[in-house]
């Protein structure tokens, strides 16, 4: 009987310790499902199925020590970034799960669907978002939760990876993107993107997540992003892509010991 009485406390020992590690792993929870921004769905473009099967196809070779995980303008490193990036990560067994045009569900799908399975890197950075804020079908605290959701995600599949969760860019407006001369100046769906990050930045532990916002890096003097960062108002150029490894060096170093 004292035996018994013994397996159980060892037991039950496990299994809150199993609940603990869980609430450590992901300070702040989301529900799955819960809304659009939080509910994983894939798109049915024959182009990005087949990106994604190429990043499944890229991952289960291993060797993937740092990822980056996004939209268009993470996939940008492959083409206006693409010296900055050999010059930075070159070296660094890093891989670019950056597709355009995703918005939070669809990141949260390719996790569940081989994109991190199998590897475990030593750091992760995030950056996504703004194609949640395009028109009105998500709020800055939606838009948040299906950040978290995916650094969530991350924490609960690669225990082992620090997470950079990056505030979401700065961008013009539809009005100022459509006309290639203005620069782009504080509006709406900035301020909504601006609002989500501070929000989702709640996530951080600075243990294993860690938040940083770079933005005004790509703002001059006066607060403007101007086209020679940013040609379209979205997407950096070369020059804005450096901004951006230069900003998060230091970090990454340190992360990545």
């Amino acid at each position: 009987m004292r035996n018994l009485k013994l397996t159980v406390v060892i037991l039950v020992g496990i299994v809150l310790t199993g609940c603990q590690g869980t609430k450590q792993n992901v300070p702040v929870q989301v529900e799955l499902g819960s809304h659009f921004a939080v509910t994983p769905k894939d798109r049915p473009k024959q182009e990005w199925q087949d990106r994604h099967n190429a990043l499944v196809e890229r991952v289960k070779k291993g060797n993937v020590d740092l990822l980056f995980i996004g939209d268009s303008i993470t996939r940008g490193w492959e083409s206006k970034g693409k010296d900055v990036w050999q010059k930075y990560y070159g070296n660094r067994n890093a891989v670019n799960l950056g597709i355009g045009g995703d918005s939070t569900p669809h990141v949260l799908w390719r996790l569940d669907h081989g994109e991190i399975a199998g590897i475990s890197p030593k750091l992760a950075v995030v950056m996504i978002g703004t194609n949640n804020s395009n028109g009105d079908y998500c709020t800055s605290e939606q838009i948040a939760d299906g950040i978290i959701a995916i650094v969530q995600k991350l924490r609960t599949d690669l225990p082992n990876t620090k997470v950079l969760l990056l505030a979401i860019f700065p961008r013009g407006d539809a009005e100022q993107r459509k006309d290639k001369v203005t620069q782009g100046t504080f509006n709406a769906q900035w301020a909504k993107n601006d609002k989500a990050s501070k929000i989702a930045s709640k996530i951080a532990d600075n243990k294993m997540i860690f938040y940083m916002d770079i933005n005004k890096k790509f703002l001059n003097s006066k607060g403007v992003l101007t086209r020679d960062i940013m040609p379209d108002l979205l997407h950096p150029g070369e020059k804005g892509y450096e901004i951006w490894a230069k900003a998060m060096e230091p970090t990454i170093i340190k992360l990545m010991k």
